[in-house]
């Protein structure tokens, strides 16, 4: 059974119809991503998915229809939204900013132990505990984005442009702490990214979306393959060998 659903789904801002009808679903454990150019609708797709528009069909997550629910409900029962634009609560410190994560938490022994987690895949963060959050580097504060979505120990954590204004060497320091905490806490991840080689070199499946519509779909190896895709959104590229992992370069 897949862990999330979305069927027929569209979202509305105002009179304005951004997702017409979208369909895709997620398996637990994996990692999908959504692509597509600006204004395609894929921050619109996560927002839909939290009940931050307003919405029309249907979303089911953990085979229960969560549509129209509200959204701290959805929150609460494990899906956390990783913003663009990091939401950084800037005038408290780093620390408060991962405990603020695990607000709906009364575990206080688990979420201690849960910081200590999030300070071993982020030690940066750890040396800037008592810091103010908004002081942090671009790339640091999207650390501690992740990091207190984390905080909530989610199933599934929506990630709206993880490499947005970062330097590529802390954008593949992130992108692999992404692919840890898939692979060691089994967190599923919708991951929408412009930079469609990263997100498909971290994906399983991915889902191209044009005017709030879904194009094409597929395996991350099959859509990257794809002649649409490659001319639109990877350029030409050559498939290469990285380590034991499966990547892309340009030439």
């Amino acid at each position: 059974m897949a862990l999330l659903t979305v069927n027929n789904l569209s979202a509305f801002y105002g009179p304005i119809k951004a997702l017409k009808g979208v369909n895709f679903s997620l398996e637990e454990g994996s990692v999908t991503t959504i692509l597509g150019a600006n204004g395609a609708g894929k921050t619109t797709t996560l927002r839909a998915i939290c009940a931050m528009v307003k919405t029309e069909g249907s979303v089911t997550y953990e085979g229960r229809e969560i549509t129209g629910k509200p959204t701290e409900q959805i929150v609460a029962s494990g899906v956390a939204h990783v913003p663009e634009g990091r939401g950084t609560f800037t005038r408290v410190s780093t620390e408060e900013n991962l405990l603020l994560g695990s607000y709906t938490r009364r575990d206080k022994k688990a979420v201690a132990e849960d910081i200590e987690q999030v300070y071993a895949y982020f030690p940066r963060l750890k040396e800037r505990r008592d810091q103010q959050a908004g002081t942090l580097s671009g790339g640091e504060q999207q650390m501690l984005a992740v990091g207190r979505a984390l905080m909530l120990r989610p199933k599934l954590m929506l990630l709206d442009e993880p490499s947005f204004g970062l330097a590529p060497l802390i954008v593949e320091e992130l992108f692999g702490i992404l692919r840890r905490i898939n692979e060691q806490q089994k967190v599923s991840m919708l991951l929408v990214e412009q930079n469609a080689t990263l997100a498909l070199d971290l994906a399983d499946h991915a889902y191209l979306l044009e005017t709030g519509t879904v194009v094409i779909s597929g395996t991350s190896k099959e859509i990257a393959a794809d002649e649409t895709v490659r001319r639109s959104y990877l350029g030409y590229y050559t498939p290469t060998l990285r380590g034991p992992e499966k990547g892309w370069y340009f030439r």
